[in-house]
């Protein structure tokens, strides 16, 4: 019987499909203000924090006045123009379900903001599921460094070797091996299997995982 008594999940490319959406609005958000950084380039940032993506994707320091002026014009357009027509993953809110059903607590740790993070979770239709979620808004650091996770341990109350997390980028992978845990890795973010291979298992996604849950690492 697993020992496991809590799964920490990643939202964007996890939970919803929003990993493009995020890129399409960092690439705008950086050509209003005479960036022309390609989408392919940004994309494969994506699962960080605006912290860490600034820097790495356009030298641009986020804590500059041009910074947090990309950043919070990045958070306009993904909410006018994206968040409107996301979904969920097919069989999110059937794969929370049956684990909240099976004892074992729910928990977020994301990159995105908190003003972001409550609408994505919402499209689950599972929200009130979760026993606690931690956003960038939570941490100093946003992943890959592991701050997120970290604080989503500390209030989950759960040493380390019975929480399990499911993520969807390398930058998930690295978050959680720093902050001792092991991880589940889903395909539909976008990443492939090779990217993704120093995760514990990995799903195609939701739907997927939830089929073969009885033979994974969540099986109880």
């Amino acid at each position: 019987m697993s020992e496991i008594r809590a799964v920490i999940f990643d939202v964007d490319g996890t939970l919803v499909d929003s990993n493009d959406a995020h890129a399409h609005a960092w690439v705008a958000a950086l050509a209003e203000h005479g960036h022309a950084i390609s989408y392919e380039h940004i994309r494969a940032l994506i699962g960080m924090g605006g912290d860490k993506l600034l820097p790495a994707g356009a030298d641009i320091a986020s804590e500059s006045e041009e910074g947090r002026q990309i950043s919070k014009r990045r958070g306009a357009i993904f909410a006018e123009r994206f968040l409107p027509h996301l979904r969920a993953f097919p069989e999110v809110r059937a794969l929370l379900e049956q684990l909240h059903a099976q004892g074992l607590k729910l928990a977020v740790a994301s990159s995105a903001k908190d003003e972001e993070l409550k609408p994505l979770l919402a499209l689950t239709g599972a929200a009130e599921l979760f026993e606690t979620t931690t956003s960038s808004s939570d941490a100093k650091h946003s992943k890959p460094d592991p701050d997120i996770v970290q604080a989503t341990l500390k209030r989950l109350d759960l040493p380390a070797a019975q929480v399990v997390m499911v993520g969807d980028t390398p930058y998930d992978i690295e978050a959680a091996a720093r902050a001792g845990i092991s991880l589940i890795a889903l395909r539909c973010g976008g990443w492939d299997g090779s990217a993704l291979g120093a995760a514990q298992a990995v799903y195609a996604d939701p739907a997927e995982l939830l089929a073969q849950l009885a033979n994974s690492p969540l099986a109880q």
